[in-house]
């Protein structure tokens, strides 16, 4: 079976500052989505044994971690490339990106409003997320209320380990601060493939 990796942050970990600390962004990534990295090829292994062995396994509850394991790493994945340094210049949409989104939600800031609200009304941990076909949607503990085949364009984690050290409880500032390292350049790239 094919193992994951943890990949290697596009930028420095202070490159997102002030908007994510590089204290934040270290144990984000080196600890959060190195566990779910983890978790997921220890849960692969447990699968290749079972079957070298003949053995049983409770299908039911491995299946279930395995499928939360994956989704919090192919979230993260897409939500590190979502983001770039401020002084990028990458933090505005343009072309085919945006011209979709004002078709779909009749202008930017209306969009923004939408993503920002869903983003914030999250019960409990989960994320945000911009798909293909331009649906904003909720996903709660990586693998609850995914929609198979929807590709991610856009991706905000509002679990508490991604603000709170920053933020505190103010996830509305987080959501307001994180518009200025969105990588809409990725996002376009996403949205032309």
């Amino acid at each position: 079976m094919e193992k994951y990796n943890l990949p290697k942050l596009p930028y420095d970990y202070k490159d997102l500052e002030p908007y994510i600390s590089a204290e934040v962004l270290t144990l984000h990534h080196d600890k959060h989505h190195a566990a779910y990295v983890a978790g997921a090829n220890a849960l692969l292994d447990k699968i290749q044994d079972a079957r070298n062995n003949n053995a049983e396994l409770d299908y039911k509850s491995v299946l279930k971690a395995l499928s939360f394991n994956v989704g919090g790493h192919i979230l993260h994945e897409a939500f590190w490339k979502n983001m770039a340094s401020e002084k990028s210049g990458k933090n505005q949409p343009k072309g085919a990106i945006l011209k979709a989104i004002e078709k779909e939600f009749g202008s930017f800031e209306r969009f923004k409003k939408e993503f920002s609200e869903t983003a914030k009304s999250v019960e409990g941990s989960g994320w945000a997320v911009l798909t293909a076909n331009l649906s904003i949607m909720q996903i709660e503990k990586h693998n609850v209320n995914l929609f198979p085949e929807q590709k991610i364009l856009l991706c905000l984690d509002v679990w508490e380990h991604a603000y709170y050290l920053d933020y505190k409880n103010d996830r509305a500032k987080f959501v307001e601060n994180w518009w200025n390292i969105v990588d809409w350049k990725e996002v376009e790239e996403r949205f032309n493939k």
